[in-house]
């Protein structure tokens, strides 16, 4: 009628692949908005965890993790998305794993998987209170298997809350 076209975003931030805030878990913790823009692009790490019940520490045995990574953990559970349990029994991240991509200066996680972990949610309160942010609901990692060298921007909607969309991209390298 008026010659364009106007949408309206209407629903919950954790829906689809999505990135936690600070503010999720951290009661002063910052919100999306808050977040330096850096921070949202970086060196890609890929941790095979496929067919692991748990991601653990083990499986960053000889991977170097340097301030500002972007490490994506394939368990392969993205395929299970939308079906009735993709939301149970998904491998959960090691508190061991959590604790040392952080002490690292990780900067964020992604995960194919609907969450690190499960109520009361210990794991992104590990994560979250060092500021490594968090994505869930990743998919197809598992196109970066073998890949040496990556970068990942993953720079979510600058939203004053916990949590925003967020498209993730790599960027492989010659």
């Amino acid at each position: 009628e008026h010659g364009y076209n106007s949408c309206c975003l209407k629903g919950g931030m954790h829906v689809g692949t999505h990135m936690d805030a600070p503010y999720h878990m951290i009661a002063d913790g910052a919100f999306m908005s808050d977040m330096p823009v850096a921070q949202f692009f970086g060196r890609g790490r890929l941790i095979d965890a496929r067919g692991k019940a748990h991601v653990t520490k083990d499986l960053l045995d000889g991977i170097a993790l340097a301030q500002g990574d972007i490490v994506l953990v394939l368990t392969g559970w993205y395929k299970k998305f939308g079906a009735p349990d993709y939301y149970d029994g998904f491998p959960e991240i090691a508190p061991a794993f959590a604790e040392h991509i952080a002490a690292c200066g990780v900067a964020v996680l992604g995960l194919d998987t609907p969450s690190p972990d499960n109520a009361p949610f210990p794991i992104h309160k590990i994560l979250l209170s060092k500021n490594v942010l968090i994505v869930e609901n990743a998919n197809n990692l598992g196109e970066l298997v073998g890949v040496e060298r990556f970068d990942v921007s993953a720079a979510p909607a600058k939203f004053q809350w916990d949590a925003a969309p967020v498209r993730v991209v790599a960027h492989v390298k010659a």
